[in-house]
């Protein structure tokens, strides 16, 4: 059996955006990116969460907004490789009617009934139904408080979840 896929998402898991903003967290570094003219984002990372999601069993793809520049401006500072990353396209921000995020249709599509699991800050009752719904291969779908980005219990439930797929 192939390994799960793992959908991480940026702000909000690996960065806590909704932390204090004059309250850097512990172990985190900042980085200013200006990904559109303007005023550049202030985004928290923290180094040891790339070395901790390799050595999970999973394949890693990005799940977020920062689509492939997350490539260019998360992974480097978080120790991750180039990662293949989903594609929202015209769905981006797009607000559906049955209150599904707009990520969650292009995550199921993306993985081909491939189990997965996806780290994010935004995901709903309506998600898990969706998912349930349309995804026939096993699926966790991880919350974690963008106040505090990911944690231990966090990498221990997604080690624990990816544990039932190793071959015996």
């Amino acid at each position: 059996m192939s390994r799960p896929l793992l959908f991480l998402d940026v702000d909000g898991p690996l960065n806590p955006w909704a932390a204090q903003p004059e309250r850097r967290p512990e172990g985190y570094t900042t980085l200013r990116v200006a990904l559109h003219p303007g005023r550049p984002l202030r985004v928290w990372l923290n180094p040891s969460h790339g070395p901790a999601l390799l050595a999970l069993d999973y394949d890693l793809c990005w799940a977020t907004t920062w689509m492939d520049a997350a490539n260019r401006w998360i992974a480097p500072v978080v120790g991750l490789p180039e990662l293949p990353y989903v594609d929202f396209g015209t769905g981006l921000f797009a607000e559906r009617p049955d209150g599904v995020h707009w990520k969650t249709a292009a995550i199921v599509e993306y993985a081909k009934g491939r189990p997965f699991a996806w780290v994010d800050d935004e995901q709903s009752e309506a998600d898990e139904r969706y998912v349930a719904e349309n995804h026939p291969a096993p699926a966790l779908l991880l919350h974690v408080n963008p106040r505090i980005g990911m944690r231990e219990p966090d990498f221990r439930a997604l080690e624990e979840w990816a544990a039932r797929f190793r071959a015996p």
